[in-house]
Parts: structure tokens; C-alpha cells; sequence
């Protein structure tokens, strides 16, 4: 089964016991999708590879607008968004442990003979192949370039 099949399954099941922010978070999934699959110079199908692309970019969203809302002092809203944060986890792959993250880096600049922040270009492609979103974007280029800075 597919994660878009997953996703769907997951949909009706939540339609069925009316659970309203689960089915706004699972459609919000589906509508994204939809629009990645139209956009370019023609319409394909995602793999679930690269749906969980999209579905790392709505979690992504979903962070920055708990924090907007924290910021904005709107706890309510902010809460929100972590629960559909917390929904759209469930079809992410599960994210390294900062220790985990750091050995991995460590390997990859090891193995890669990586030093210096002239391969900082080489050597983010090297750990974002290994990483295979796990772990946020920022976080992986921080740590990378502080092993090589």
C-alpha cells in the first residue's frame, strides 16, 4: 500500500469517527499533493518518496506557524498547529536522535574526506543522501558546517 493510499484509508477511518482535525490535516495532504503532481510543464504521480517531500513541507509549515502564533501570543492557535504537526508526523520517517544526527554527520565528513568549508556544497549532498529527511534542513547544515568551519 502506498503512503497516498495510507493517507486516503486513514481519511475515511477519521471521516467515519468525525474526527474534524485529523481530516482538515489529511486533506490539507491530499490538496498538496495534487498540486506538486499538476505543477511543472506536466501532470505526473508522486513516489512516496517524494510525497514525503510534501509532507515534510506542510510539517515544516506547520512549525513556523506554532511558532508565528507563539510569538503573537495566540497559545490557542499555536496549539493547533501542533496537533496537525503531530498528525502529519505519523506518515514521516522517523527523525534521528541528536546523537544519532551527529554520529552520522561525523561518518560522512570522516568518509567523504571532507574538510574545510570549501566542500561544504559536497559535503551537505553527501549527508542529506544519508539523512534522507529525518532531519530538519537547517539543523543538518548547522552541525555540518560546524564540523567543517
Amino acid at each position: 500500500m502506498s503512503l497516498m493510499d495510507t493517507v486516503r484509508t486513514d481519511m475515511t477511518a477519521a471521516m467515519k469517527a468525525k474526527d474534524r482535525v485529523v481530516l482538515t490535516t489529511l486533506r490539507s495532504i491530499i490538496a498538496a499533493v495534487q498540486e506538486a503532481e499538476v505543477a511543472g510543464s506536466e501532470a505526473t504521480t508522486l513516489g512516496d518518496a517524494e510525497v514525503e517531500k510534501v509532507i515534510a513541507a506542510q510539517a515544516k509549515r506547520r512549525v513556523e506557524a506554532a511558532e508565528a502564533f507563539d510569538a503573537g501570543g495566540r497559545p490557542e492557535q499555536a496549539a493547533a498547529e501542533r496537533a496537525e504537526l503531530a498528525i502529519l508526523e505519523k506518515y514521516l520517517p522517523e527523525q534521528l536522535s541528536p546523537a544519532d544526527l551527529e554520529a552520522l554527520v561525523q561518518r560522512v565528513l570522516t568518509e567523504g574526506g571532507f574538510e574545510g568549508m570549501q566542500s561544504m556544497g559536497a559535503a551537505m549532498k553527501a549527508v542529506n543522501a544519508e539523512v534522507a529527511g529525518r532531519a530538519d534542513g537547517r539543523t543538518v547544515a548547522d552541525l555540518v558546517k560546524s564540523r567543517l568551519g
